[in-house]
């Protein structure tokens, strides 16, 4: 089973008009050619790569990730001797993924990467979620490297970025038993040794995914008598021949449990600093998050995809009452609106890559020659786009990977709740995609900020501008009729000028708007391609209900009421 070619959702993805902007960014007048046989002659040929290389992908997920994913999720991993041992299905799927050259794919291919855009590497991303979304956070964090290309000086790139290419583990090391979401309370203390050059690491972090992996980031304080995130660094450490890094303990978790998550003892463990010091917080570690909320959005997706799937199985092979379950209504309703919020989720996702894709390979370009004042314009109109749908995506498609996962345990019945199938593990795994790298409530911080500077409104204009095919014109009228309510939400808001108000309504106001987005996203996709048809219609039909539900809480709400909740 390939997991890519049996699904031509994801090919259609490589097809959409930014694409060729994208690429050409990336390649810059695909200059490497010369250089490495393997980089791509034109657009053409890159598209060719990105799909070949996902074909490789999409085999590894089919025929070993997603049969190891059973054994793996009952094994777990071990610590021996204060390191982490992987259960063998997770050893086997690295394995394999590193053999076949797959790790590094967005890295430059001055380090061994293969200088890939955003979307094939997350579309790997979403491949090996729909696998094993326990392993999809080991894959995942070969993002680290990503904050190492961007960030750090020559000397750290060339030794740690062929690591990654090679297969060599990463892990973000944020959290502290003391400092959860709240990260300028981290206290691990870094301090620096003239005579080395080096700075050594002392303290504890918890909660660390992947947290034996080989290369480490770190936050950590720098500078002695501070309390806030200006006195916090970032830090790259060496982890595979050095044992001042201890693993406690692995966490017992309810569900990803291929995936080790551990707390840590650093005990004068030597570190590099990336970047300068005092913006580990304020600079690094935002970058990181945002790329990491990607690759949750990426894994949420890919939760959704196998959710569907096992729905869809066996709802056509389950009889009662002398025919397929799936003839049913109640059944046949259930499973097409997980695929809705699927095509939904995943319509956003790609959205949201691009946007990434666009701003990343100019800030890239800005590093070798000075950009004109329309690639200028361009770069901080696409960075904003992504910063207003990071938030959007890693809520959405979140919720709907645990409201999909419980759907299928639905479908299934009492079968379901039975360790037999594979549903019930997928309903643990999701469990934790609205939780960390940002929970829905603070996602919904972020966004606010694009509902009321009219960053969502404005985009959702864009989408209204755009010609659509003659038959989804009254689908159209009605996102219209929709972007009515929510302007008029967000006025009233406004217009109120009360903060407490405004952050009591805020999650209505952001999914509101997310509704609308995705509901053009899929007629647009459904534009370009008929497999998306019965989804726009299906999932308009869920986004109006839930936008007019929103509209009619605010406008017949009052501050008054606040008291009650409290």
């Amino acid at each position: 089973m390939n997991f890519y070619k049996e699904n031509p959702a994801l090919k259609f993805q490589l097809s959409h008009p930014l694409m060729h902007k994208i690429v050409d960014l990336k390649e810059q007048g695909y200059a490497d050619k010369d250089k490495y046989d393997y980089a791509p002659q034109d657009f053409e040929d890159a598209i060719d790569s990105y799909d070949r290389i996902l074909e490789i992908v999409g085999e590894i997920c089919g025929e070993i990730i997603a049969p190891n994913a059973e054994d793996v999720d009952h094994e777990g991993p071990q610590v021996i001797n204060n390191r982490v041992k992987y259960a063998r299905g997770t050893q086997e799927n690295h394995d394999a993924l590193a053999k076949a050259g797959l790790y590094g794919m967005s890295l430059p291919r001055q380090y061994g990467g293969l200088n890939f855009s955003m979307v094939p590497y997350v579309m790997a991303a979403e491949l090996v979620s729909r696998a094993d979304a326990g392993f999809a956070n080991i894959w995942g964090l070969q993002d680290c490297a990503e904050t190492i290309a961007e960030f750090a000086d020559e000397d750290i790139k060339a030794e740690f970025l062929p690591r990654v290419c090679k297969g060599e583990t990463c892990s973000m090391d944020l959290t502290e038993p003391d400092a959860g979401s709240d990260l300028q309370a981290v206290q691990l203390k870094a301090t620096y040794n003239e005579a080395d050059g080096l700075w050594y690491l002392n303290g504890v972090k918890r909660f660390i995914t992947n947290g034996d992996a080989h290369i480490k980031l770190v936050l950590a304080r720098s500078e002695a008598g501070t309390n806030d995130g200006r006195g916090l660094s970032y830090f790259v450490c060496d982890n595979l021949h050095d044992d001042r890094i201890k693993v406690r303990r692995i966490e017992n978790k309810l569900g990803i449990k291929g995936s080790p998550t551990c707390e840590l003892v650093f005990t004068n463990a030597p570190a590099k600093l990336v970047g300068t010091r005092r913006m580990g917080l304020i600079k690094y570690v935002m970058s990181l998050m945002n790329g990491a909320r990607l690759g949750v959005g990426a894994q949420s997706v890919g939760l959704s995809a196998a959710a569907y799937e096992e729905a869809l199985a066996y709802a056509k092979d389950r009889r009662q009452f002398g025919k397929a379950i799936i003839e049913f209504p109640a059944v046949y309703e259930m499973v097409s609106m997980i695929k809705a919020k699927l095509d939904a989720s995943r319509a956003l996702l790609y959205e949201c890559t691009r946007f990434v894709d666009v701003y990343k390979a100019y800030e890239m370009l800005e590093q070798s020659r000075k950009l004109t004042p329309e690639e200028k314009a361009e770069y901080k109109e696409y960075q904003k786009l992504a910063d207003a749908f990071t938030p959007l995506l890693k809520m959405f498609a979140s919720e709907y990977a645990n409201q999909n996962a419980y759907d299928c345990i639905q479908v299934h019945g009492g079968s379901g709740f039975m360790k037999d199938y594979a549903c019930e593990r997928l309903y643990r795994d999701a469990r934790i995609l609205t939780i960390y790298e940002g929970t829905s409530q603070l996602q919904t911080v972020a966004a606010i900020r694009h509902v009321t500077t009219g960053s969502y409104l404005k985009q959702i204009r864009a989408y209204e501008a755009m010609e659509i095919n003659p038959e989804f014109s009254a689908l159209k009228e009605r996102l219209v009729k929709m972007t009515e309510l929510y302007e008029k939400a967000v006025n009233a808001v406004h217009e109120a000028k009360d903060q407490e108000l405004l952050d009591f309504v805020a999650r209505r106001l952001v999914e509101m708007a997310g509704h609308i987005i995705m509901g053009y996203l899929l007629i647009i996709d459904a534009t370009r391609d008929n497999m998306f048809r019965k989804s726009a219609f299906i999932y308009l039909n869920y986004g109006e209900a839930e936008v007019k539900k929103h509209a009619e809480f605010i406008s017949t709400f009052n501050r008054d009421n606040i008291d009650l909740y409290k």
